[in-house]
């Protein structure tokens, strides 16, 4: 729906708004994994997906969920700009160099976790004569006994706090200048301009909390697991594991909810968007119309996009 929505209408191709398309665009990729993760709850022995999917399936994983996190951090650091130095970042900020910059994180997200390849495979009980009702799609026994797992392991879960701790020092900043700035307002353009900010730093808060509590107990179960060395902790590991997967792909779904809840304008766009698919000709009609009634609307809000 969120692709939809900021790809059909010209008007919501902002800067945030890019960054949150190709955030929907990780969530999409995410949830089809879930099918494989559905089949290791239902029937973890034995994987009958074969060696390259299980490879491929815990890397799309892995570089999806670094995508995001790199996402929310540049996201977060647009906005700061935007509300920090406004005349600089409407030099500096356009919609192409966001799109490189979306490249980019791209790129850096799949390359950081192009070592998942080589850590996950199919394993069996009996690797001299491997018997395949016994395959299992998990960690290899060598990136366990070399170590190369709890390198990884660390290398992910400071790849998810480094950015954290930037995150709260973004937002404490932006929370700040807004404070300070509140006494400072002189015309309706720059009240505008600042309730539109201030309700851009609401949803993305809400985005970023919600991003926090829904993949902080996947790390911690992560490193939970690489500690296993009795049933019983093998036992809590598996539980809170699962717990865990639930709410890792809750929140690649719960993003439009909040954009629906706490933003007008994309209610107003996803409306518009329901319409031109119903009834074609009444949608442009009412298109032209909601964009006279709500001109100022659009116009104060198309300053973030949300």
């Amino acid at each position: 729906m969120t692709i939809l929505i900021i790809q059909h209408f010209k008007d919501m191709k902002t800067t945030t708004n890019l960054y949150l398309s190709s955030m929907a665009v990780s969530d999409l990729i995410i949830f089809l994994c879930l099918p494989f993760d559905l089949y290791r709850l239902w029937k973890y022995v034995p994987w009958l997906f074969g060696e390259a999917v299980c490879r491929f399936y815990h890397y799309i994983f892995e570089g999806c969920t670094s995508a995001t996190i790199l996402h929310i951090t540049a996201l977060s650091i647009e906005r700061y700009l935007a509300i920090s130095f406004p005349l600089r970042s409407k030099v500096v900020v356009t919609r192409r160099r966001v799109q490189y910059i979306i490249l980019a994180l791209w790129g850096f997200a799949l390359v950081s976790a192009a070592p998942t390849l080589f850590l996950v495979g199919v394993e069996y009980d009996n690797d001299t004569h491997p018997d395949y009702n016994t395959g299992q799609c998990k960690h290899t026994n060598y990136a366990i006994s070399s170590g190369q797992l709890h390198i990884m392991l660390w290398v992910s879960t400071t790849y998810f706090f480094c950015p954290m701790l930037c995150l709260i020092f973004l937002y404490g900043s932006i929370g700040c200048k807004l404070w300070k700035s509140k006494n400072d307002l002189q015309g309706p353009c720059a009240l505008a301009r600042e309730r539109s900010h201030r309700q851009t730093v609401k949803i993305l808060v809400v985005v970023v909390l919600a991003f926090i509590i829904c993949w902080l107990p996947y790390h911690i179960g992560r490193n939970l697991f690489a500690q296993v060395d009795d049933y019983e902790t093998a036992m809590l590991s598996q539980k809170f594991n699962m717990a865990s997967m639930v709410l890792c792909y809750l929140s690649a779904s719960i993003n439009p909810v909040v954009y629906n809840l706490m933003s007008r304008k994309y209610r107003a766009a996803a409306k518009r968007l329901f319409l031109l698919h119903q009834r074609p000709r009444q949608a442009h009609r009412g298109q032209r119309q909601l964009c006279v009634t709500d001109h100022i609307s659009t116009l104060n809000e198309s300053l973030t996009g949300v």
